[in-house]
């Protein structure tokens, strides 16, 4: 309980400040117009409120309502007449002020965490009329701070980590607790750090929450993770103080202060002689009790190796032996090489007086397998020139058996790469010889497989590819480049250019082809330019052609190449005749059509003749049909009607079908050979007009290959 005088000295204490005297006990009785010691009565200024702030104390655990403090006015005579009125925060809820008196209470127990000041407005009103004495003046009511929170860390654990080996003091992390309390007041907010669990390894400070190694030469290779238990106590540490605590899992992170170690210095390794480069044969492996880049070590062969190579297996950090060149026992049976392994990446701090590498040796054995045959070469290329008659040699291939020399081995071709057949190879030595005569020209290739097969062991087999190019033989003459369509003026002058021409030659001469162009000397309308870069210049010999006495011209060209031996061959260039402009420029090719002439050429009297005797022809030949005709009677005698009756299975209409043929017919010889001679000569008549038709297609045919027009043909 809070006595009378007490609260009265802390009204006065928060009113004095407003006041120009000092706070003495000889100047309280001055406060409110009392007389002085010496009997002076002191007059103060007038003013209207004689105070500005209140303080309460938190969690107040009386019954009756917690006084707050008093407010009074100059205007108050002590007659009743002033009203006292409390508006604000918590006004006339949480705070109440007698009317009267002015005295403040609060209602309710308060908490300076939820809430620590309360701004409130005072009035002081007239009884009877109420109305304002005084202007409204707000103050404020502070709630003072007592010790009921415990400070609290932010997370219940916290994860660090530091590097193993760190010397005393190295800062591991800083962790901090809260305290809800007022910082301002008292040391109920004062907080000290203490550690409850991870000594002599770790130390806190005090005042910052700071924890750092304590202990020298920690080894996370011997203890990794720690618990700490970090506790913050307020009331400065003292007896009595609220505390939290909070868990700190420090782990030590790895550091390279371990060098790798081979637990043997001594591996075997056993391989077969069969095992293909770059293959592994082992692997072996050094320990090293860091973790991360720390262990990444590296392998290496001392001095290196011809045969072998090491390599490093980045998942596992194992050194694994593959082969560099191709084993063979019968060589070669038993290999030792030294290996040296040492971390990737050091860590200069323990460099000094550790060697961060060790060694190993490794013997390999090779074991004997069985192996297929060994070609002496791998691929074969051979050459042959085309044109070589069947059998004749290509070349020879040579195989062994690895285990054993005297071992005999089998030669044959695979077919599948030699479908037609062009080769042959004795299953004996090897020897490759032609089936056929091979030609360049169809191809310059012929890729072949042999096979060399173990006559002991069949499925021991070896393949090898033979690539056999066939030589050029000059066995092929040149020939015009493409087909050219050459025509001449009729008004062209001798000497004129008519046509280029050029050759082509499907045979490849090393040095290249060089071909030359001829024509007949005694050609009297046509020569030939030879232009020494294989091709050639068709020129006019004379002038004045005529479509009227030749419309086209056969030129026989022959053109030779210059390898061994020369081949040469002729090729016709046709040369049309054909009516110009006066620049030369092609107008029409057609042959003229020549209206007839009093005299007839020899081409069309010929023709003519050849009509007469195709006409004398048909006559003899008519005539002789005609005396061929004889009247054969169909039935000799009224007896073999039966015998020529001709048995059909097909029904008859009865006595109504008057379509059918007439049965008196058949016994009527007479009417059957007047039918049968109307049959024929209707047969005669219709092959009449043949021999006259061809008659006339000969006769035109005639006349166009005579050249005469159709007017003159028959």
């Amino acid at each position: 309980m809070i006595t009378d005088r007490v609260v009265l000295l802390l009204v006065l204490s928060v009113l004095w400040p407003s006041t120009a005297l000092p706070f003495t006990p000889g100047n309280i009785g001055n406060l409110f117009g009392m007389p002085d010691s010496d009997g002076r009565t002191l007059q103060r200024s007038k003013r209207g409120w004689m105070w500005n702030q209140f303080f309460l104390l938190e969690e107040y655990a009386g019954n009756d309502h917690q006084y707050v403090g008093k407010l009074h006015s100059n205007m108050d005579r002590g007659d009743g007449n002033v009203k006292y009125v409390l508006t604000g925060d918590g006004a006339g809820s949480l705070f109440l002020i007698d009317e009267k008196s002015g005295d403040i209470h609060a209602t309710k127990r308060l908490d300076r965490e939820e809430k620590a000041m309360y701004s409130l407005n005072a009035k002081v009103l007239d009884r009877r009329t109420n109305l304002e004495l005084e202007p409204d003046t707000e103050f404020n009511i502070k709630i003072h701070d007592i010790n009921d929170n415990e400070p609290k860390f932010a997370k219940e654990t916290y994860f660090a980590s530091v590097p193993e080996m760190s010397e005393v003091g190295t800062s591991v992390a800083t962790v901090t607790a809260n305290d809800a309390d007022d910082e301002t007041y008292g040391n109920s907010a004062k907080l000290v750090y203490s550690i409850l669990q991870g000594q002599p390894y770790f130390s806190v400070d005090s005042e910052n929450g700071t924890i750092k190694t304590a202990l020298p030469g920690m080894d996370r290779e011997v203890k990794e993770n720690y618990q700490v238990v970090i506790q913050a106590k307020d009331m400065a540490g003292q007896m009595g103080g609220l505390s939290g605590t909070t868990t700190v899992s420090i782990t030590l992170s790895d550091v390279n202060d371990s060098p790798p170690r081979f637990a043997n210095h001594s591996f075997r390794v056993t391989t077969v002689e069969s095992t293909e480069i770059g293959g592994a044969i082992g692997r072996i492996k050094a320990d090293d009790p860091d973790v991360g880049r720390n262990a990444e070590m590296e392998y290496s062969i001392v001095g290196g190796h011809d045969t072998f190579n090491i390599i490093t297996d980045q998942t596992t950090q194992e050194g694994v032996i593959i082969i560099k060149k191709a084993l063979d026992y019968e060589s070669k049976r038993d290999y030792e090489f030294r290996v040296e392994v040492k971390n990737t990446y050091l860590d200069a701090r323990f460099i000094h007086g550790l060697q961060f590498k060790d060694y190993a040796t490794v013997k390999v054995t090779v074991e004997d397998v069985d192996e297929p045959p060994v070609f002496t070469r791998n691929p074969y290329i051979i050459e042959v020139h085309e044109d070589t008659a069947a059998g004749s040699f290509v070349g020879v291939v040579s195989a062994r058996d690895p285990d054993a020399d005297t071992k005999p081995v089998k030669y044959s071709i695979d077919r599948h790469t030699d479908l037609e057949r062009l080769f042959n190879i004795d299953s004996v030595n090897g020897t490759i010889t032609t089936l056929k005569a091979l030609d360049r020209e169809m191809s310059k290739w012929h890729n072949i497989s042999v096979v060399a097969t173990e006559i002991n062991n069949p499925r021991q087999t070896t393949r090898v590819p033979v690539f056999i190019k066939v030589l050029d033989v000059n066995d092929n003459a040149p020939e015009f480049a493409m087909s050219y369509d050459t025509f001449v003026c009729e008004n062209v002058k001798a000497g004129q250019l008519i046509q280029t021409i050029s050759a082509v030659d499907t045979d490849e001469p090393l040095v290249g082809h060089k071909f030359v162009f001829s024509i007949s000397a005694t050609n009297p309308n046509f020569t030939i330019a030879d232009r020494e870069d294989n091709t050639a210049n068709i020129l006019t010999r004379r002038g004045g052609f005529s479509r009227r006495e030749m419309s086209m011209y056969f030129l026989p060209v022959v053109i030779s190449d210059n390898d061994y031996p020369i081949q040469s061959s002729t090729s016709t260039l046709i040369v049309r005749v054909c009516a110009c402009d006066s620049r030369g420029n092609m107008q029409t090719c057609n042959p003229e059509v020549l209206p007839f002439s009093d005299g007839l050429t020899t081409g069309a009297l010929v023709a003519i003749l050849l009509c007469v005797v195709i006409l004398l022809m048909i006559v003899v030949l008519f005539a002789a049909l005609r005396r061929q005709r004889k009247k054969e009677p169909l039935i000799i005698s009224k007896e073999d009607v039966r015998d020529n009756v001709v048995s059909y299975n097909d029904e008859g209409g009865g006595e109504e079908d008057t379509q059918a043929f007439d049965i008196g017919t058949l016994r009527n010889p007479e009417v059957m050979d007047a039918n049968n001679g109307q049959l024929r000569r209707r047969r005669y008549l219709q092959s009449r007009p043949v021999p006259r038709r061809l008659a006339r297609r000969l006769a035109r045919r005639l006349a166009r290959l005579f050249g005469i027009p159709t007017a003159a043909s028959c």
